[in-house]
């Protein structure tokens, strides 16, 4: 199946709708882009089964050193994606809110779902 259409026909009504309702998207473009590094999401994602966790303890689960978890921790604290609280000795990091949880959650369930199409597909 061709990927473009066949002829050029602008639907002026559909465009003034989309181009009324348009935001600035810079924002969230920061947001996935910061969720796109793998590690950084992993650790989203760990954050997402245990809703706290110290800097050691993430960076056992992720397989780093405890300065490169808490670069990644760093980043997505300053993208406010999660936030920190220091106990004792220990620096402790949680998601900064359920919208984020639900962000890395939908996008998982998402991948799953593409993964089972497709192995249907090749079957």
């Amino acid at each position: 199946m061709k990927e473009t259409c066949e002829i050029t026909k602008v639907h002026p009504e559909a465009v003034d709708r989309v181009q009324q309702h348009m935001v600035e998207l810079d924002g969230v473009a920061a947001l996935f882009k910061a969720l796109a590094d793998e590690t950084r999401l992993k650790i989203a994602y760990a954050l997402t089964i245990e809703p706290e966790m110290c800097v050691c303890d993430i960076a056992a689960v992720i397989g780093s050193s405890t300065a490169t978890a808490s670069h990644h921790l760093r980043y997505l604290r300053e993208r406010d994606l999660a936030k920190s609280e220091r106990k004792g000795k220990q620096i402790y990091y949680s998601l900064s809110d359920d919208h984020v949880r639900q962000l890395v959650t939908i996008a998982n369930e998402h991948a799953k779902e593409g993964v089972s199409v497709e192995q249907n597909l090749s079957s």
